[in-house]
C-alpha cells in the first residue's frame, strides 16, 4: 500500500509554511476540513445557527457513520463530544464503583485519566493498582492476567502514550478483561488517525478519541465509542437535552445508544469538520496511513540515534509515530526553540504528564517529534540537521580537547 505524497501534501496548505512534526499535539488539517468548517460558519451567519443546523441535518447525521466506519463500529455506538478527555471522563463517570472494587491501569496512563482515577478512588472507596511494564516497556500481560479477578471493575489503558512511541497490546488486554468480566476503557487519543483501529479486534467496551491530533480534525472535537453490549448498563451522572427524554413531570429515560453520553450544545461547524476529516482519512486508507507513519518514525529514530549526544527514549515491541529523545546538555525547551527557529515544529513532554512512566525511568522531560503520512523525508532531515553540531563548533571542541590533553601532559 502506498500513499500519493504529492496529493496529500497538495491537500495540506500548512506544509508550505512549516515542517510540522507535532501531530501528536495537533495536526495540520486538509483543506477540505477547513473549507467544511468555514462554509458552515458562513451559513450560520447568513441564516442563523439553528437554521443552518437544520439545513445540514443529513450531513451531520452522516458524521456518525463516518466515525463509526473509521473504528469498525456502528453509528449508534458513537457519541460526538468536544475532546478525548470529555469522552473518557463521561465514560468513566458512568461506571458504578463500589468500596473494595479495584481498577487496573498501566504506567503509561495519561495525566487526565490518572487524576480522574485517583479522584474516583478517594470518592468511592475503590482502589487503583498499576500493572508493571514488561521487558519491552509495554503493559505486562502476564502480570495483568494475575491481577484480574472478580473484584476488578475496570481496566483502563492508554493505547499509545503521550510520552513515547510504544503501542500497548490493547487487543490482548481486551481479551483478558473480557474473560475476567471487567470493563475495558481504552484511551485511543494518540492512535486513532495514525493506526488502523478496529474496536472489535481490540475488544474494548469503551474507546475515547480526539479529532485534533492524527485524525486532522478541528480542535474541540472528539468521540466516544460505547459498545452495544455495555451501553444500557451505563448512565452518565448528568443527563440533559438530547441525552435523555423527559417522559413526565417527574420521570425521564436515557436515550438508547451512545448518544446518552453527548451534550446538546456544541459547534456544528466543527462536527462537520470532524466528519470531513474522517472521510479524508478513509479515502487515504488507514492501513496505508499506519504503514507510512510507522516507517517515517522508524527512519527518524535511526537518524536521531546516529547523532552524537542524542538518545532516543522510545520503548515497546511495537512502536507508532511518536518519537521521543533527549539531547545531552540541552534542555528540551531549548531544542524545541532551536527547531522552531528553523521552521520545524516539535513539542516537549514532561514528567508532570507522565509521572508513572517517566518517574520509573528517571526522565524529567523529552522532546517529542511526531510525523504524519503527509511528512516528507526532507522534513525529517531538517529536524536532524538542527541537532547536529556545526562543523566549526565540532572542530573547535576537538581543538579544545587536544589542548586540554596537552596541558595534562605538562
Amino acid at each position: 500500500m502506498t500513499i500519493d505524497l504529492a496529493r496529500v501534501r497538495a491537500d495540506t496548505p500548512g506544509v508550505e509554511h512549516v515542517a510540522h512534526l507535532n501531530n501528536a499535539g495537533g495536526a495540520l488539517r486538509p483543506q477540505v476540513v477547513t473549507d467544511t468548517v468555514v462554509a458552515h460558519l458562513r451559513r450560520e451567519a447568513e441564516i442563523g445557527p439553528y437554521e443552518a443546523e437544520a439545513e445540514a441535518t443529513d450531513r451531520i447525521e452522516a458524521v456518525y457513520g463516518s466515525v463509526a466506519t473509521l473504528v469498525g463500529a456502528r453509528p449508534d455506538e458513537i457519541a460526538l463530544v468536544q475532546s478525548a478527555t470529555v469522552a473518557w471522563d463521561v465514560a468513566f463517570a458512568s461506571i458504578p464503583l463500589k468500596p473494595g472494587q479495584r481498577i487496573l491501569t498501566a504506567r503509561t496512563e495519561y495525566i487526565s485519566n490518572a487524576i480522574a482515577l485517583l479522584q474516583a478512588c478517594e470518592r468511592t472507596g475503590a482502589t487503583l493498582e498499576v500493572v508493571e511494564d514488561d521487558e519491552h516497556g509495554q503493559v505486562d500481560l502476564d502480570a495483568l492476567e494475575k491481577a484480574l479477578d472478580a473484584d476488578v471493575a475496570l481496566v483502563a489503558l492508554t493505547h499509545v502514550p503521550t510520552g513515547g512511541g510504544v503501542v500497548n497490546p490493547a487487543a490482548e488486554v481486551g481479551a483478558l478483561a473480557r474473560r475476567a468480566g471487567a470493563i475495558f476503557l481504552l484511551d485511543a487519543c494518540q492512535s486513532v488517525g495514525q493506526l488502523d483501529v478496529d474496536v472489535d479486534a481490540l475488544g474494548c467496551d469503551l474507546l475515547a478519541a480526539t479529532g485534533r491530533k492524527f485524525l486532522r480534525a478541528p480542535r474541540g472535537t472528539g468521540f466516544l465509542y460505547a459498545s452495544r453490549a455495555i451501553t444500557e448498563r451505563l448512565v452518565p451522572p448528568v443527563l440533559g437535552l438530547g441525552a435523555a427524554t423527559w417522559t413526565s413531570p417527574t420521570t425521564y429515560a436515557p436515550v438508547p445508544g451512545a448518544r446518552r453520553f453527548e451534550t446538546h450544545e456544541r459547534s456544528m461547524a466543527d462536527v462537520l469538520g470532524l466528519g470531513a476529516a474522517a472521510d479524508y482519512a478513509l479515502s487515504v486508507g488507514l492501513p496505508a496511513i499506519e504503514e507510512r507513519v510507522v516507517a517515517l518514525a522508524a527512519r527518524l529514530r535511526t537518524e536521531l540515534a546516529r547523532i552524537p549526544g542524542v538518545t532516543v527514549r522510545d520503548k515497546g515491541a511495537r512502536k507508532a509515530g511518536i518519537v521521543t529523545f533527549t539531547v545531552d546538555g540541552r534542555a528540551a525547551d531549548d531544542v524545541r526553540a532551536s527547531a522552531a527557529s528553523r521552521g520545524v515544529n516539535v513539542s516537549v513532554t514532561r514528567v508532570s504528564s507522565a509521572q508513572l512512566d517517566f518517574g520509573a525511568r528517571g526522565l524529567t522531560e523529552v522532546v517529542r517529534a511526531s510525523p504524519h503520512y503527509y511528512t516528507s523525508d526532507d522534513e525529517l532531515d531538517r529536524l536532524a540537521a538542527t541537532l547536529r553540531p556545526a562543523r566549526g563548533a565540532r572542530a573547535g571542541a576537538e581543538g579544545i580537547g587536544l589542548q586540554e590533553a596537552a596541558n595534562d601532559l605538562r
